[in-house]
């Protein structure tokens, strides 16, 4: 599984917008590479950026 899907699960399955550190601790994945992943699913429009630093599933 691409650190995208696990990133995209991770937010589906949280209630709360979560910052990419806290992201990177809830899945176990190193957070350089939850910050790659973050700006990939936004630019794919998968997620949105409800305040500064925070992240959520669309």
């Amino acid at each position: 599984m691409e650190t995208k899907d696990i990133v995209l699960i991770t937010l589906r399955d949280s209630s709360k917008p979560m910052k990419s550190a806290e992201i990177a601790a809830q899945a176990g994945i190193d957070k350089a590479l939850v910050d790659k992943a973050i700006q990939a699913l936004k630019k794919e429009e998968k997620i949105v950026s409800p305040k500064v630093c925070y992240y959520s599933a669309k």
